[in-house]
């Protein structure tokens, strides 16, 4: 990822207070990034994330501690953004309970690069999503090899052939013959020779 990807962003900012929110703006705003939305209420964060999409979020702790976690629980389950926590000074057992719900980093009012901070959370949120995505490509792979030597009636390394060769010859990713083969398997017969009786 590249400075020229992260010099303008879509940012949601989140916090109890307004004060907070109105001084974390301009910081934002000089940053070079659009402030796309301000929430203050748990239950509205989660409909605006989903509907905006911001590429980042920035989550403070204002007075209440259960306020901050359920604005960063509702956000994570709807955004497909890393969220970082606003401190106004090191608070240990907050970033704890905040990481369990899917902080990827923090950064308090002492810290002068947010916008590094906030480089090297995207470059880690694509990592993990691509790393998130090689274990579902592995696991859709791994479920079409059982279905294949359960129906073929042959081991792992033979049924790993069989998707490689079909990939080859089809010229299609070897993740998304595996996909097919799972999308479409409880069309076919359990037994492979239920299907030649009831042909004509």
């Amino acid at each position: 990822m590249s400075y020229r990807e992260t010099e303008h962003l879509r940012v949601l900012i989140a916090n109890e207070r307004s004060d907070r929110l109105a001084l974390v703006a301009p910081i934002v705003a000089a940053l070079g990034h659009e402030v796309i939305a301000r929430e203050i209420e748990v239950e509205d964060v989660g409909p605006v994330t989903a509907r905006e999409r911001p590429d980042v979020a920035l989550v403070g702790l204002g007075e209440s501690s259960e306020h901050a976690l359920g604005l960063i629980e509702r956000i994570v389950k709807e955004a497909a953004c890393p969220v970082i926590v606003l401190l106004h000074a090191p608070d240990p057992s907050f970033v704890k309970e905040a990481s369990k719900r899917g902080v990827f980093a923090y950064v308090t009012d002492v810290d002068t690069d947010w916008q590094g901070s906030i480089d090297i959370v995207l470059r880690r949120f694509a990592e993990y999503h691509d790393l998130e995505g090689a274990f579902g490509r592995r696991a859709v792979t791994e479920r079409a090899k059982g279905i294949l030597m359960e129906r073929h009636s042959v081991d792992e390394s033979a049924a790993f052939a069989m998707l490689r060769d079909h990939s080859r010859s089809t010229n299609r990713k070897l993740v998304d013959v595996a996909a097919a083969v799972v999308d479409g398997h409880r069309l076919l017969p359990k037994d492979p020779a239920a299907s030649s009786s009831h042909a004509p």
